[in-house]
């Protein structure tokens, strides 16, 4: 009898791994549920060598599908379900009409192995570059409790609203970008072109710059010498950066760091309760038990210190003592985030207390980030505007001052 390696979510919300003897892939999949545990993978052990493994994560890097296909992928599997449609049909209509082709290849080999007998779940886990453990687990919940036409709409919405979020404001952030960028090209241009075009007629006349001049092409001249020196500084320095933060210690205190800063803080730390909430409610929405519920939930977190603080709430739940309480403690979380936790405890509606709370944390966030920008692109404009009128400036001195050479 084959052997299968598999990992797990148990219902204590831990990832369990192990090795079982099996006749195929789906009965160990049908085991491990009926313990109650969640299946993130299960695949013939000693199948593939190292060389093997480390080719398929090349490839699967490569043909991971971005967000928005799997957002769509989503949505029209979701709807073709909701209209009365089979998996596998609606399966067949999103492979037929997806343009990319490698998003195509991706979808056909999911549709092929839920023709083979596999789940949808266990068809997803295949690419796990494509498909996070919350979009799996949420998959697999849905299919358990015979609820995946609805678990998919959930699931679709939870992706748009994060993209819309993200989008939103990245779109805020573009013209200040382009106005920083405008603004120091203008500078350039002033510096490296036309005020060295005034040298050689004071040159040939025997006569000086005047010191304003002078100082704005030294400093010209220092710029562009240090420019290929500042690029190899910060290139080197991201790079220890990226290393230094890889130990768990430093990385840690840099975030929690980051969620102390007097403005991007507060941000960020809407931003995390909105991830948070927004996944921690559309999973208790689709039967998953409040535990394994956290662990996905703290996936979606990309800053350890929050990470941290919802694995010790995750215990003190696990120990009985609710979860508004220990999360209030982290500090980590804006106080409306456990208040409204607090009150779906209290009620019995967690799940739609959390997506309310994520609905205000985005509002939140959305309002603050227009917030910055309306008061960051009068600064800009200002101080750029103020740096273009002295080297202007500048230029009208000297160019009076060479017609006064000329008289």
């Amino acid at each position: 009898m084959p052997s299968f390696q598999w990992s797990a979510i148990s219902p204590s919300g831990e990832i369990v791994r192990g090795v079982v003897d099996a006749s195929d892939r789906a009965a160990v999949v049908d085991r491990l549920q009926r313990q109650g545990q969640i299946v993130l993978r299960a695949e013939p052990a000693g199948g593939r060598s190292k060389i093997a493994d480390l080719l398929h994560l090349e490839l699967g890097r490569k043909r991971a599908l971005g967000p928005t296909t799997v957002t769509e992928f989503t949505r029209e599997v979701a709807t073709m379900l909701g209209a009365g449609q089979n998996l596998d049909h609606s399966l067949r209509f999103v492979v037929e009409s997806i343009g990319n082709a490698h998003a195509r290849a991706i979808l056909a080999e999911v549709r092929d192995r839920v023709r083979e007998g596999s789940s949808l779940a266990g068809a997803l886990a295949a690419h796990p570059r494509s498909f996070s453990r919350l979009y799996i687990g949420l998959v697999r919940a849905g299919e358990a409790g015979g609820t995946l036409p609805a678990t998919l709409e959930r699931l679709a919405d939870l992706l748009e609203r994060k993209q819309r979020l993200a989008a939103n404001m990245r779109a805020s952030l573009v013209y200040p970008c382009v106005l920083v960028v405008a603004a120091i090209g203008s500078i350039v241009l002033l510096l490296d072109y036309v005020l060295p075009q005034f040298a050689p007629i004071f040159e040939q006349a025997g006569a000086k710059l005047p010191a304003s001049a002078q100082l704005l092409m030294m400093l010209g001249d220092a710029v562009g010498t240090a420019t290929p020196w500042a690029i190899v500084f910060i290139a080197a320095a991201a790079l220890g950066l990226r290393r230094a933060l890889a130990h768990p210690a430093l990385r840690l205190r840099v975030d929690r760091l980051l969620l102390r800063l007097p403005i991007a803080g507060r941000l960020l730390q809407e931003t995390l309760a909105a991830q948070l909430t927004r996944t921690l409610g559309t999973l208790l929405q689709n039967g998953v038990a409040l535990i394994p519920a956290l662990a996905f939930a703290k996936d979606a977190l990309g800053n350890t210190a929050a990470v941290a603080a919802v694995e010790a709430a995750a215990a003190e739940a696990k120990a009985g003592r609710g979860l508004a309480r220990p999360l209030r403690e982290g500090g980590i979380f804006p106080s409306r985030t456990t208040h409204l936790v607090q009150l779906g405890e209290e009620t019995a509606q967690l799940a739609a207390m959390c997506l309310r709370a994520a609905d205000i944390h985005e509002e939140r966030a959305r309002l603050m980030v227009q917030r910055l920008v309306a008061m960051a692109v009068p600064i800009i404009t200002i101080t750029m505007g103020l740096a273009v009128a002295a080297i202007i400036g500048t230029l009208i001195t000297t160019m009076l001052s060479l017609n006064d050479l000329v008289g």
